[in-house]
């Protein structure tokens, strides 16, 4: 289970095309403890879900501080590497749809109104036909930029969702059961009906209620629908040795010190060097954990020595964009506030067996290299003898 798992995040592949390709890869099945060609799946898809949600984040943070040793005794870092670090948070996103508030509404009242049927619960109306209709013009309006007649088709959507609230509340007061049943949907729409334009932790998504809205300032993407996650890396060659999920959007600053110190618990120090981070994270408190240097306006006129560490802060925008494009952390399937921190984990030390597979396919290609130097100097030689 182990092996699957450390083979899904290496080569972003879902529960279910990591066991299918287990079955065809032989390389896969050495790697997971076979001894022989396996013909048959080795466990259904959904066994890997309900290991993840056995073990958890702490059960994954294993895992990554299992790569980091790897990487100490194959030589991909030393420990000397540990002394430079560097810094910086993300957004993971959910897989949720783009919320909308007319969105929202309308699935919301399909959810409580499908619900309240197999509760059999009589609804004097459902609002079926007329919200449904009301959904599709708010969307021709907005793109015919007619905003005021949009405007209203997502009041019309707001009234049905009220009412249907209401008569449900009114259907099953004191009936506890139902209360039990139907609680998590009504918090839902009452939380969505009282939201306004300026209202903080907004409702984005119905099975999703503690994903944030974060803007980071990006020109191509303005609003990402996720939660912040922070990486740490070495400054010399990028290797992740701390990476943690956390609820909403916390300032930068106040996310450090956890961050450090599940770094510190997982390379097994009790202080850090010098820890490099941007701007974002000043007033961090983290001055008993390390040297933390903030890189900002100025650092052209310290010494040539430390210039050429501060250099290095960027290096770990590179290591998050391949988190995101190579090992899931740009798009989470995962569940709930655990499962943020669980996918967080499974990227970095996903990320880190990539680096560990290339020194063995560098070692290959060397050996490969060599056995093919020394067959072509035999033959030179032979070709000698021959000749004379």
């Amino acid at each position: 289970m182990v092996g699957l798992q450390y083979l899904k995040y290496t080569f972003n592949l879902s529960d279910e095309a990591i066991v299918a390709g287990w079955v065809e890869n032989p390389y896969w099945q050495y790697f997971c403890g076979e001894r022989y060609f396996q013909h048959e799946p080795p466990i259904d898809p959904t066994s890997m879900t309900k290991w993840r949600n056995k073990v958890k984040s702490d059960g994954l943070e294993e895992l990554l501080e299992e790569t980091i040793k790897a990487g100490l005794k194959l030589k991909v870092i030393k420990k000397n590497d540990f002394n430079k670090l560097v810094a910086d948070t993300t957004v993971q996103q959910k897989n949720i749809t783009y919320p909308t508030d007319a969105k929202l509404c309308h699935k919301l009242r399909i959810k409580l109104v499908d619900l309240a049927k197999a509760s059999k619960l009589q609804l004097r109306q459902s609002y079926e036909r007329v919200g449904k209709r009301a959904y599709v013009m708010q969307g021709r309006y907005r793109r015919a930029k007619q905003f005021k007649r949009a405007k209203k088709e997502v009041k019309k959507l707001r009234n049905y969702l009220r009412r249907i609230t209401k008569e449900v509340e009114r259907n099953i007061a004191g009936n506890e059961q139902l209360r039990i049943i139907f609680d998590t949907l009504l918090q839902a729409a009452k939380k969505l009906l009282a939201q306004t334009k300026k209202s903080k932790n907004k409702l984005y998504s119905i099975h999703e209620p503690h994903v944030c809205c974060i803007g980071k300032g990006k020109s191509h993407k303005k609003y990402e629908f996720g939660n912040k996650v922070g990486i740490v890396t070495t400054a010399k060659n990028n290797f992740i040795v701390g990476a943690l999920g956390f609820e909403g959007n916390p300032y930068d600053g106040h996310t450090l010190r956890a961050n450090l110190k599940q770094t510190m618990n997982l390379i097994g120090r009790e202080k850090l060097g010098d820890v490099y981070v941007d701007g974002g994270y000043k007033k961090h408190g983290c001055e008993d954990i390390g040297n933390v240097e903030i890189v900002e306006k100025g650092w052209r006129k310290k010494k040539r020595s430390i210039k050429r560490w501060i250099k290095r802060r960027s290096s770990i925008e590179q290591t998050i964009g391949h988190l995101k494009e190579d090992n899931r952390l740009g798009r989470n399937f995962l569940k709930g506030v655990e499962g943020d921190k669980m996918n967080a984990l499974g990227s970095a030390f996903g990320y880190n067996m990539r680096k560990l597979l290339e020194k063995f396919t560098f070692a290959y290609i060397f050996m490969l290299k060599i056995i093919e130097f020394y067959r072509n100097l035999a033959m030179k030689s032979k070709l000698k003898t021959r000749l004379a």
